[in-house]
């Protein structure tokens, strides 16, 4: 997971659901689109917009991504062109990706 998409999540879940909610996000990768750094954190930055902070709706969330990472993507606004314009506004961050799995 990003730093960025890291900090973004650990404001919005407690230290217990933190760690539980990062393995599962983890567990997402081989599910991203080319698997690429970017469409990882793509991907996990989409569940973790639709959860809000909340965790019934991170695993709605995930659940969703794991039957199709598309509808993940258009539910949290980052499947059109300009997603990672969107991106870097909802984490505050312009620094390049670094995924740490």
């Amino acid at each position: 997971m990003s730093d960025r998409l890291q900090a973004w999540m650990r404001a919005r879940f407690g230290p217990s659901e933190a760690e539980a909610v990062l393995g599962l996000l983890i567990d997402l990768v081989p599910m991203a689109p080319a698997g690429t750094a970017e469409s990882t954190e793509r991907v996990q930055a989409a569940v973790l917009f639709l959860s809000g902070g909340d965790t019934q709706r991170f695993l709605d969330a995930a659940a969703l991504a794991q039957q199709d990472w598309r509808d993940v993507l258009v539910a949290a606004g980052l499947a059109d062109d300009d997603w990672a314009d969107r991106l870097s506004s909802m984490l505050g961050d312009t620094s390049p990706v670094r995924v740490y799995q």
